[in-house]
């Protein structure tokens, strides 16, 4: 068994793609439209997964976007999907001047939880050991829920 995506319905593609790709960095494989559905498919791999991704040998996150609009309060229960980042710290700077709550900072300078514009939460990793704790981080408390 090979683990192969996590489907995400989205209900503004705009605001969703400008998330994943010019937020956290991830990059665009493939797209499918399919006119009888109703829909569109948007494949993204992490940065670093790029070349495989295209060649179908590693995880992606499809984003489905239905032309027709729904309600997708709370994410229909969707738990979470994990990136690892080069730098907890930066990562979650950079979302934050870009307008994103983080919703639990890297207080441990190793785990931090965001939210897409769709309300599904994103765990952020740092790669390898914890980075020393770091303000304004290690005293900043969570917002809301994640």
């Amino acid at each position: 068994m090979r683990y192969l995506h996590t489907m995400v319905r989205v209900s503004n593609l705009d605001d969703t793609l400008h998330f994943f790709c010019d937020l956290l960095g991830m990059v665009e494989t493939r797209r499918s439209e399919s006119e009888k559905g109703r829909y569109t498919n948007i494949f993204l791999a992490a940065s670093a997964d790029e070349d495989a991704a295209r060649a179908t040998k590693a995880p992606v996150v499809e984003l489905t976007y239905n032309w027709d609009p729904e309600d997708y309060a709370g994410g229909r229960n969707f738990g979470h999907l994990a990136f690892q980042v080069d730098n907890i710290y930066q990562t979650c700077q950079r979302l934050m001047d870009a307008g994103v709550t983080i919703n639990r900072p890297p207080r441990d300078g190793y785990m931090a939880f965001v939210r897409t514009p769709d309300n599904i939460s994103i765990e952020l990793l740092q790669d390898g050991d914890p980075l020393p704790p770091q303000e304004p981080w290690a005293s900043m408390e969570n917002t809301g829920n994640w």
